[in-house]
């Protein structure tokens, strides 16, 4: 190897590592804004919560897989997951890395920024397969529609190794036939709730279609006008950002709709 060739090899091994460590930094500021707005307040901590007593939800095993919303990272790593657990005695299973995608390949940025960039394909397989699982509810990713991933096709197949998962819509397909051939229980898709994209309004449609192919269900809290009517202040209040709830917008906004849905989904 000639020295020119291991000169560069040494700065890009710099520049990644010096990349990193200014991702870390960025990161950890966020990280302290994003705990004090004022919607992340200490009493919306799931733990200060009331439970519901007798809910329909109430000792179901459910899997959440997902990126940041599921995640809860703007929101001090607390999302729905948490105020399913607490409130309606879910045992939860919370698979979620932030900027991963739905699509299977590795997400550079998640992986330089939090250490997993590993898509949500990849990591549905690495789950306990002898779980006793009563739903799968996933995330669609609006990390997909931000990277432009393909959109792709419905297939004609339906086991696992008829899909394409470098598109969005063969990735859910995938994950749509593993959950019912490992687990044989519902697949719930949630959207988040409205922002400008013409990219997660066509992969929103896209539900559908798979809704007619597979019988899956759909909380689209995205399209629903009447969910979305809140006025400016409560906007700012819920909303770290126009993807992203805090604690608040999770506990009075999206829970009581996404509640309401799943137990009718899965009664």
């Amino acid at each position: 190897m000639g020295k020119w060739i291991r000169r560069i090899i040494v700065i890009i091994v710099v520049l990644a590592v010096v990349l990193e460590g200014v991702l870390q930094i960025y990161v950890g500021i966020e990280r302290k804004k994003r705990a004090e707005a004022p919607g992340n307040a200490e009493k919306y901590d799931a733990a200060n919560l009331e439970k519901n007593s007798g809910s329909a939800l109430e000792g179901k095993t459910i899997i959440f897989l997902g990126s940041s919303v599921t995640e809860g990272a703007a929101a001090e790593g607390q999302s729905f997951v948490e105020l399913f657990e607490h409130q309606d005695g879910v045992q939860a299973v919370k698979e979620a890395k932030s900027g991963t995608t739905l699509v299977d390949s590795i997400s550079i940025p998640a992986l330089l920024t939090f250490g997993n960039g590993k898509s949500y394909v990849s990591r549905i397989k690495k789950l306990d397969e002898e779980m006793d699982v009563d739903c799968v509810v996933c995330q669609l990713s609006t990390n997909d529609a931000t990277m432009g991933k393909e959109l792709g096709e419905v297939s004609e197949a339906e086991s696992q190794e008829g899909f394409d998962t470098s598109t969005v819509t063969g990735a859910m397909e995938y994950i749509i036939a593993y959950v019912k051939e490992t687990w044989d229980c519902p697949v719930v898709f949630y959207t988040g709730s409205y922002y400008e994209s013409d990219e997660y309004a066509s992969m929103v449609e896209r539900l559908y279609d798979l809704q007619e192919k597979w019988g899956i269900g759909i909380i689209d809290l995205y399209s629903d006008k009447e969910f979305n009517a809140i006025d400016e202040d409560a906007y700012g209040f819920y909303m770290y950002d126009e993807i992203h709830p805090t604690k608040a917008g999770y506990e009075e906004w999206w829970m009581p709709e996404m509640e309401k849905q799943l137990e009718e989904i899965l009664k």
